[in-house]
């Protein structure tokens, strides 16, 4: 899970370049800065969708005296968080911590101007919200400004849930996903449904060059459905440069899908995937 989310171009894996630099900045103007140019947008695609499951899921009677948890998989600074339960949009966000004020300001100025910011912004009927990230900086970030609920830093593609994470499971009745998909395997997600005293369902964008069919077999085995959104595929990035996009077309097709449109045009693509108890 380290590297949270898109994966700096100061190493790549497999040919995909890697950012864990923006992950261990104690604020996201750099995470915003680096990623502004590739115009990383899965966020703001996925925004709907979780907005209508984290709806459909607390509007489910699981016999619990309170609604149920979103927990949110690789979530950084928190932005699936800010989306999902605030008036904001991943453009507003990108121009907020690119812009000559926040540029101007630390750290502490940065975060109580967040804080006020996310507060006046929250939406009615907001659903808590945990965040799960071996990132420190940016779960405290989230947390300190009020994005997050609770944040946790196990990784759990190395070992079980602390005390603390395995508490919390227990709320949880949704988990989210964007940016993980290239760095959480199934181990993750059998730790967390291992945990799990709910009813959970599973929502997640999966870049096009990974198989989700092994944490598909996973949720399976826990119970859970899996559908894939027939739609259409979902724009994550531009290429960093020639060398990622042509690991992308190459990794795409070893997997049976067709990148022309797609990443042949220049950018990675995600699957979006719904999975839940019992679902056909």
């Amino acid at each position: 899970m380290a590297g949270s989310g898109t994966g700096g171009a100061e190493g790549a894996a497999g040919g995909k370049a890697r950012f864990d630099d923006i992950y261990d900045r104690p604020d996201p103007r750099t995470y915003f800065t680096r990623l502004a140019p590739l115009e990383y947008e899965i966020p703001h695609r996925a925004q709907p969708f979780f907005r209508q499951a984290a709806a459909a899921r607390a509007a489910l009677d699981d016999g619990r005296p309170h609604g149920p948890t979103v927990l949110d998989v690789c979530c950084s600074y928190g932005i699936n968080a800010a989306l999902l339960n605030h008036d904001v949009t991943l453009a507003e966000m990108y121009e907020r911590y690119t812009s000559p004020a926040s540029r101007e300001m630390s750290t502490a100025q940065l975060m109580a101007w967040d804080k006020e910011f996310y507060a006046e912004r929250r939406r009615p009927g907001a659903v808590p919200v945990f965040g799960l990230d071996v990132s420190g900086p940016a779960v405290r970030y989230a947390l300190e400004v009020g994005l997050l609920d609770a944040a946790f830093t196990d990784d759990l593609e190395q070992g079980p849930p602390g005390p603390p994470l395995r508490r919390a499971l227990t709320e949880v009745g949704l988990v989210t996903l964007t940016g993980g998909g290239s760095y959480v395997t199934a181990r993750t997600f059998t730790a967390l449904l291992d945990g799990a005293r709910r009813p959970v369902w599973v929502s997640a964008f999966v870049l096009r060059t990974v198989s989700y069919d092994p944490i598909v077999r996973a949720l399976a085995a826990h119970g859970l459905r899996t559908t894939l959104d027939a739609s259409g595929t979902y724009p994550q990035r531009l290429f960093t440069d020639e060398r990622e996009q042509q690991y992308a077309v190459a990794a795409v097709r070893a997997l049976g899908l067709d990148p022309a449109g797609r990443e042949e045009g220049g950018r990675f693509h995600c699957l979006h995937y719904e999975s839940r108890p019992g679902m056909r």
